[in-house]
């Protein structure tokens, strides 16, 4: 069910037109930048065009790692330790944390080593101490994915090592990912991610993100490179309440890969002009309700609503609300129930949760006959 809502006039100074600063096809065969605080698209390119993570699959294994934390399966302040057919599987093999055989890590170091120097052996350490094997940690990576739904994605390592094309995914399905992971998990991303580097057994290593330290707002999250997939880069920057996520995949060369990505992310801040449509837990409509003990509830927004409008633009914003409906009782105030749809000349609408503003129990016999008896006469 969609219900306009409002209609927005638009008009915006004059100003030059912004040439996109997007990175070309030669230098990103895929390419997809997202505001994840309005939900728009602001570019893409090749975004449900299936490619080869490489390391970028560790992203994966974080998130795994977090919601086991938040499940109490996994604690950063227990140990494991480093098996001798792992540490001669692994040793040396491509980025690593030259972990010894017999050593015992926390999984606090091994997480560190994983989001910022890309450790395959602290990766396969992880999975087999907490899942017992490689086989069981994949496993449960590919429930997280289907759980955020990343239909197009499938991991056959903890670490992207090449498994001839096994393990894929999407810039759109990364995108989800990197959303889950920062939504879901603020404190162990901002422990965790986009760190400058990270030091085990007396060998300090650097980052290789491209933005960190280099672009204003940059705080991770992952690069990743095999000669199967090229360069990519699964980023995020942060300013003033606006957070973009940007994926680039299949670049040349390192040095095109780190241009691209800082050009890409400082045009999604440059060329729109962010709006501001409703406040914090605003109510901006109501859904109709079945089988609950009211025939409707108000809906509130979750945060402050802003759009991007490209700069220079003028127009209408449309915004409207999408819900299956009517809803179904019983729901919980705060629970995610409809959705406000944003249309905006020459964009993808944007899509921004709502949730109840109050909690609607499920109706007893004498008001499921009222509310019945009310829905057939209006």
């Amino acid at each position: 069910m969609a219900v306009l809502l409002a209609a927005f006039a638009l008009a915006l100074p004059a100003a030059a037109q912004v040439r996109p600063a997007v990175p070309s096809e030669g230098d990103a065969p895929i390419a997809l930048l997202v505001d994840i605080s309005s939900g728009q698209v602001l570019y893409s390119r090749e975004a449900n065009r299936r490619f080869v993570p490489a390391s970028i699959t560790k992203v994966m294994t974080l998130y795994h790692a977090f919601e086991l934390i938040e499940e109490g399966k996994l604690d950063p302040a227990q140990t494991f330790k480093m098996t001798d057919a792992t540490w001669r599987e692994w040793a040396g093999e491509g980025s690593t944390m030259w972990i010894n055989a017999g050593d015992r890590v926390q999984v606090d170091s091994l997480l560190m080593g994983i989001a910022n120097i890309s450790a395959n052996d602290g990766s396969v350490m992880l999975a087999e101490g907490q899942a017992g094997s490689v086989d069981s940690w994949v496993e449960g990576m590919n429930q997280r994915a289907r759980g955020l739904r990343m239909t197009d994605s499938w991991f056959g390592t903890p670490n992207g090592w090449p498994d001839e094309g096994r393990t894929f995914t999407t810039a759109t399905d990364l995108v989800r990912l990197a959303e889950a992971m920062i939504s879901r998990h603020p404190r162990k991303f901002a422990r965790y991610v986009g760190k400058p580097g990270f030091a085990y057994n007396g060998i300090e290593q650097p980052n290789r993100d491209p933005l960190i330290g280099r672009l204003r707002g940059a705080d991770g999250i992952k690069t990743g490179y095999t000669n199967e997939s090229g360069f990519g880069y699964l980023g995020t920057v942060s300013r003033g309440g606006q957070r973009l996520v940007l994926v680039i995949a299949g670049a040349p060369r390192n040095a095109v890969r780190a241009r691209a990505a800082r050009a890409f992310a400082e045009w999604g801040f440059a060329a729109f002009e962010r709006k501001r449509l409703f406040g914090e837990s605003e109510i901006v409509g109501s859904a109709r309700v079945q089988g609950g003990d009211a025939r409707s509830v108000a809906l509130r927004t979750e945060r402050n609503v802003y759009v991007n409008v490209p700069r220079g633009r003028s127009g209408e914003l449309l915004a409207s609300i999408s819900y299956d409906g009517p809803l179904r009782a019983p729901f919980l105030a705060g629970e995610q129930v409809a959705t406000l749809v944003v249309e905006v000349p020459d964009m993808e609408p944007a899509r921004i949760p709502l949730v109840a503003a109050e909690t609607v129990t499920e109706a007893g016999f004498i008001s499921r006959v009222i509310n019945g008896i009310a829905g057939w006469l209006t």
